[in-house]
């Protein structure tokens, strides 16, 4: 049998019974001369490009009554696709995820999947997740958007995560997290402005002049953008979007859960709040609830016992504004760094959209420095 201490099963084949066998037990789930794994089937789920996701539907050699034993887990794997391999390697992305499930996850009130093992070697971007499967919940619809009442769910759970570390000094402690902010504005400076006069390329014939105009104001000014110094900050998701939520209507189910952090990382909270209204609203519903939006998370950070008075409606604001433009840029890099795909295409389209007529309605290039 092989020991957990080996190689890390990074492709779907190597999830044998055998292993996941050893993987269940060592997280407590399979007791000791318990059932094991008897047999796996694997089917994708979600819609994410830059790993592979399965649902893993487990046999057992005998009954599991009295146990906690699961019939079905998620498990994460690299991507197939070598481009978004690679893409995950260089920007530690899949690092990122693993960590946040080791050293965050189970210090944060907002819901996740509980892991089951966590693994990753760095330097190859060989990894593996295994996640508990919250199905019947199920994610968003980026394309369609949502309703308002789904953006108050989703905007609620988000408050949940920035305020439990607000300000929190001992996030530094977590090399993957507080990352060297010179370099990687260096590093974004290097590279994204060629990644948008190929996303503008690619997109020529959809591309509206909302898009044009917005970009063309971001990128001009896209060192002061990421050289600024906006606190106070605290864990973000970096990618707060419906494809990454999953809700669950049902009552007595868990109203939403949050998967997909390997963007997790330090920045102002106000950042995931308007990447996530400015990309799951449609336009028109977004102008008309948003500033409602914004008073509910900040409501609710305050009830959480941020400072109001150290952190005013109007800084939140100001901050909200400035934070339209992680989408774009999100979405422009996003767009060429990843495998390629029809879904892809139209998601990438209507995100740059939405996040352009975002930045646009509200004169966020006044706030860009």
């Amino acid at each position: 049998m092989t020991a957990l201490s080996d190689r890390i099963p990074d492709t779907p084949a190597l999830l044998t019974p055998d292993w996941l066998t050893e993987a269940l037990s060592a997280a407590g789930v399979l007791p000791t001369g318990g059932p094991r794994v008897a047999s796996v089937a694997a089917s994708p789920v979600g819609t994410g490009q830059m790993c592979d996701s399965l649902r893993l539907t487990l046999g057992y050699d005998g009954p599991t009554d009295g146990t906690v034993a699961p019939a079905t887990l998620v498990a994460k794997l690299p991507a197939a696709d070598p481009t978004s391999r690679e893409t995950a390697r260089t920007l530690g992305s899949y690092e990122t995820e693993v960590r946040f499930y080791q050293d965050l996850a189970g210090t944060l009130p907002m819901r996740t999947p509980a892991v089951y093992h966590a693994d990753i070697e760095p330097e190859t971007a060989a990894f593996v997740l295994l996640l508990e499967d919250l199905a019947p919940a199920a994610p968003g619809d980026q394309l369609a958007g949502c309703s308002v009442a789904e953006a108050e769910v989703a905007v609620d759970e988000l408050v949940k995560l920035h305020a439990a570390r607000w300000g929190d000094p001992g996030l530094a402690s977590y090399p993957w997290l507080a990352k060297d902010r010179d370099a990687s504005a260096q590093f974004m400076l290097a590279l994204m402005p060629s990644l948008w006069d190929g996303f503008r390329a690619r997109y020529a014939a959809e591309l509206g002049p909302e898009v044009h105009a917005a970009g063309d104001a971001v990128f001009a000014r896209l060192e002061g953008y990421l050289h600024a110094d906006i606190e106070p900050w605290t864990v973000i998701h970096g990618d707060y979007r419906l494809d990454n939520l999953l809700f669950d209507p049902r009552p007595g189910g868990t109203p939403i859960a949050v998967v997909d952090w390997q963007t997790c990382a330090l920045g102002p909270g106000a950042q995931d709040l308007a990447y996530f209204v400015g990309a799951g609203l449609v336009p028109a519903d977004r102008r008309a609830h948003e500033s409602a939006l914004v008073d509910r998370y900040h409501a609710a950070l305050v009830a959480a016992g941020v400072d109001g008075d150290g952190y005013p409606r109007e800084r939140l604001w100001r901050d909200y504004r400035r934070g339209t433009w992680a989408g774009l840029l999100m979405t422009v890099g996003a767009a060429m760094l990843v495998e390629r795909t029809d879904r892809g295409d139209r998601m990438f389209l209507t995100m740059a959209d939405r996040h352009a007529r975002h930045a646009l309605d509200l004169d966020a290039a006044e706030v860009l420095a």
